[in-house]
C-alpha cells in the first residue's frame, strides 16, 4: 500500500516526533527521567506506526497500524496534560499540543475514510 507521494500524516508525524525528542530533552535535564521516557515512547511511536501503515499488507492491517497510532496519540496527549498541569514538570511548548491535536484529527479521518472503503 505504499505510495511514494507526499503524505501530509507522514511529514506531520515525523515532524512531531521531532518535536517531542527536544520535549524530552528537556525533561531529561530538569532530572525528570521517568516522564520523558514515557513521552518519548509514546510521541515517536506515533509517527512510527503511521510510517509502518504504509507498507501494510491489506485494509485491515492499514486501519489496525492508525488506530495504534491513535492509541499512542492519546497516551501522548495524557503525558503532556500532565507536564502542563504539575508544577514539578517542565511546560511543553503550546504549538506542540496544537500540532497533536492536528494529528489526532487527521489520524481520526483516515481511520473513519479507510473503514468506509
Amino acid at each position: 500500500m505504499r505510495d511514494d507521494k507526499e503524505n501530509i500524516i507522514v511529514k506531520k508525524t515525523f515532524q512531531f516526533s521531532l518535536e517531542i525528542i527536544s520535549f524530552t530533552e528537556e525533561l531529561r535535564s530538569s532530572k525528570k527521567f521517568e516522564m520523558a521516557s514515557q513521552l518519548f515512547k509514546s510521541g515517536t511511536s506515533i509517527g512510527a506506526n503511521v510510517r509502518e501503515a504504509q507498507n501494510s499488507e491489506s485494509s485491515a492491517d492499514f486501519i489496525h497500524k492508525f488506530k495504534i497510532a491513535a492509541k499512542e496519540a492519546d497516551k501522548t496527549q495524557y503525558w503532556l496534560e500532565l507536564c502542563e498541569k504539575s508544577r514539578f514538570l517542565p511546560q511543553p511548548n503550546p504549538q506542540l499540543i496544537i500540532d497533536l491535536n492536528i494529528i489526532m484529527k487527521i489520524i481520526s479521518k483516515i481511520i473513519s475514510s479507510a473503514k468506509k472503503r
